[in-house]
Formats: C-alpha cells, sequence, structure tokens
C-alpha cells in the first residue's frame, strides 16, 4: 500500500538487449487486474491482444519474474541504400537469478508473414535464453528450427513448468 492506496497498476522499463542497459523511456504499464482495467475504460477498449499481454506480463510476476520490455537494435540498409538503426520490441524479458525467457504475445499468427513478424525480433537476440511466442489459439506446443517455442497461452497458464 503507497499512502493508503492499493498500486493498480505496475509499469515495465525498456531494456536494451544488446547494450545490456535499461532505456529512460517510454515505458509499459500494465494493470494488476484486468477487470479494474476494463471498468476503468468503460468497458470500451477490449482488444484480446492488448488483454492477453496483461495477463501473461501479471502471470509472469506472480511466477516471481522481473518483467521488462526488450529492445533489439539491428542496422539495417534503407531504400536509398544508406545504413540505418532500427528498433524491434521483445514484449517481455523475464528474469529470475540465472533464469531469462524472451516472450512474445501474439493474438494469433494465421499466416507465415505474422510468423515472421513476431519471430523476428527473438530471432536477432544472440544468445542462449529460451525464447517463447504464446498465443491465444490452441494449438500443440512445438519448437522450429531457431530454438523458438511457440505455445497456446492456455498451456502457459495452467503448467507451472510451461517455460521450462
Amino acid at each position: 500500500m503507497l499512502n493508503g492506496m492499493i498500486k493498480v497498476i505496475t509499469k515495465a522499463y525498456r531494456y536494451d538487449v544488446k547494450g545490456r542497459k535499461y532505456l529512460g523511456t517510454p515505458m509499459r504499464f500494465y494493470f494488476k487486474d484486468i477487470g479494474l482495467r476494463n471498468a476503468r475504460l468503460g468497458f470500451r477498449q477490449t482488444e484480446e491482444n492488448h488483454l492477453i499481454e496483461n495477463v501473461i506480463y501479471n502471470e509472469l510476476r506472480y511466477r516471481g519474474f522481473n518483467v521488462d520490455v526488450g529492445v533489439v537494435e539491428r542496422r539495417e540498409t534503407d531504400a536509398d541504400n544508406r545504413q540505418i538503426r532500427k528498433s524491434y520490441e521483445i514484449d517481455f524479458i523475464a528474469n529470475s537469478g540465472s533464469r531469462r525467457y524472451y516472450i512474445q504475445s501474439a493474438f494469433s499468427m494465421p499466416t507465415s508473414e505474422k510468423q515472421r513478424q513476431e519471430k523476428f525480433p527473438l530471432t536477432n537476440v544472440r544468445d542462449s535464453f529460451k525464447k517463447i511466442i504464446a498465443v491465444k489459439d490452441v494449438i500443440d506446443v512445438t519448437r522450429d528450427e531457431n530454438g523458438i517455442t511457440t505455445m497456446s497461452i492456455y498451456d502457459f497458464l495452467m503448467n507451472d513448468d510451461s517455460l521450462d
């Protein structure tokens, strides 16, 4: 409790994965209680992808992880053949002691383009920690050639060992 008030919103800091440092802004904010979030917003903003992301954040915190938002920078060539820096976001970096997980939240990945979009930030992390995509779809847990595990949010939530 803070001055008699219960904190209902928590923040996740942005973390530069390659530079191994925290970035100042912008932070992401998550509601500890989705029902309070919905009530505060007058039940108007019910995008399931945002709700699923908030649920994943809460579950990671419940499991004792420190949770940050990951940023991976990459040098690319633009249309004029100039080198530019582009930033890609990883929804969550979950840390607890020596354990670390990179986690993407995706409502659905119905096309190969959407799969590529969700996996791309994870493939640009060059360490050996586990990389996971959690989707709303009911699917079997799979692991691709890049070592990225894709699972249903239901498997993630219902199995305490789902990250391992």
